[in-house]
């Protein structure tokens, strides 16, 4: 009978032995998933966010006038060809001035920068683009109509005209304008200038916050006066909280749009063996107040919008330090219809226009994505300006479509396969629990077939 107990003490404490190793390796490994997702450093999640192993490109095409003197002594319809790509590395930096809050937040700067890439351009710097001058429309669309006397003078003065041929170079990063006596650029200052600062949650007390945006350049925006529009939501797109829901759309903030957007699941698919979501903007994203209530506070200028009837335009003035800038996606995909007509030679594309993410479900990695825009400046009639005296209504012009391109390293891809090696080295281990469970359960009840016996 001792000797009954003496086994069967044995075999009841190797159950238990066997139930909490097995548990153990079960819930260390999905612990560690967590673990790497969050901001801190010595994790996966901070070594993929603070470097700049990411390589990001953004490549630029141009909308190049035919016909430009039709325009201005007939009023004709511009007929634009695209020219490009110019692709230039970009964010090669990693970012800067990083510190860590006491409220689980991390601040830090976006070190900008743009290397020309020629072997991934169709032409040169130095190539020239027939486009819009910056500074008449810019100079039309802040000046009021009583002083647009004084503006004729000046561009007479200056030599200037409706359109002006540049190098994609200049039209860019920037030339010396004569007209406003000041340098002008798409994009001018960049080289040496920052984004930012960005305030982030860590997620460190929890991870749904990871990455989470709290603050741009230190505060909240205010840019649309209104509590809906300001509000900033979601990350910035580099990564995301881990354990998507294909229901539930991604939010993620644009400091080139100054807004939040949402994307929504379209479909899986295998990038270099990793399975991920591909997310898209909706159509509804730039739709007009009349088809989304929820973008009228997004709508500036009665104007140039139709009575904010016109969709596929987001107005930038208020966020771009007054330059009357308008966004929209390339070739105003998405549109209305007139948008096509006023400029002529336009071809919108859902496969090559649309902006997209493709995440890593499980860690809420970014691998991929291309985020689309175009810039466009407006211009239209005025009885005292020489070269718009032809123009028969307000014209949303292109000056020039964006294409930013994300890919992550091959490092960064070994990172990211290691980590959810281990967490299917979990699942196996769920799965060996389960067997083993059942297996266990007939020794438990062996055990206790045993001990019963023994009483006996």
């Amino acid at each position: 009978m001792g000797c009954c107990n003496w086994r069967c003490g044995l075999i009841t404490g190797a159950v238990f032995g066997a139930l909490v190793a097995i548990l153990g390796g079960v819930l260390i490994p999905v612990g560690d998933i967590l673990i790497e997702t969050v901001i801190e450093p010595g994790t996966t999640a901070y070594d993929n966010w603070a470097a700049a192993g990411v390589v990001v490109y953004r490549q630029f095409w141009f909308f190049d006038v035919q016909n430009p003197i039709e325009v201005l002594n007939y009023g004709t319809s511009p007929v634009v060809i695209e020219r490009g790509p110019y692709t230039y590395k970009t964010r090669y930096l990693p970012k800067d001035n990083i510190m860590f809050n006491p409220n689980m937040t991390v601040s830090f700067v976006l070190p900008l920068g743009a290397i020309f890439e020629p072997s991934m351009s169709a032409g040169s710097e130095e190539d020239k683009i027939t486009s819009l001058n910056l500074a008449v429309a810019g100079a039309y669309s802040l000046a009021p109509e009583q002083f647009h006397g004084l503006l004729e003078t000046l561009i007479r003065m200056s030599n200037s005209s409706l359109f002006q041929r540049r190098t994609v170079k200049e039209l860019l990063w920037g030339y010396h304008d004569p007209l406003l006596k000041s340098t002008l650029g798409l994009f001018a200052p960049y080289n040496g200038t920052f984004d930012g600062p960005y305030n982030v949650f860590t997620g460190k007390d929890d991870i749904s916050k990871v990455g989470i945006i709290d603050r741009w350049k230190g505060e909240k925006l205010s840019f649309w006066n209104d509590p809906y529009c300001d509000m900033i939501n979601g990350t910035d797109a580099s990564a995301f909280a881990p354990g998507l829901d294909k229901k539930k759309p991604l939010y993620f903030f644009s400091s080139d749009i100054c807004r939040s957007v949402s994307a929504s699941y379209e479909r899986s698919y295998s990038l270099k063996d990793i399975e991920v979501y591909r997310y898209g903007l909706l159509p509804s994203t730039l739709a007009s107040p009349i088809d989304n209530p929820d973008n009228r506070c997004f709508c500036r200028n009665f104007k140039t919008t139709k009575n904010c009837t016109m969709a596929g335009v987001l107005d930038l003035s208020s966020c771009q330090e007054g330059r009357p800038i308008y966004m929209s996606l390339p070739h105003f995909l998405h549109g209305s219809p007139s948008l096509l007509t006023d400029v002529l030679g336009l071809s919108p594309n859902e496969e090559h226009h649309s902006t997209y993410l493709d995440v890593e479900p499980n860690t809420g990695f970014t691998l991929k994505f291309a985020k689309r825009i175009q810039v466009n400046m407006m211009y239209g009639p005025s009885d005292k300006i020489t070269v718009l005296k032809k123009v028969k209504d307000y014209t949303i012009f292109p000056l020039v479509w964006m294409n930013e391109v994300r890919k992550q390293d091959n490092l960064a891809v070994c990172l990211l396969q290691m980590l959810l090696n281990q967490r299917l080295c979990s699942i196996c281990a769920v799965s060996m629990f389960i067997c083993n469970f059942f297996f266990l359960m007939l020794v438990v009840s062996a055990t206790w077939s045993c001990l019963s016996i023994s009483e006996n």
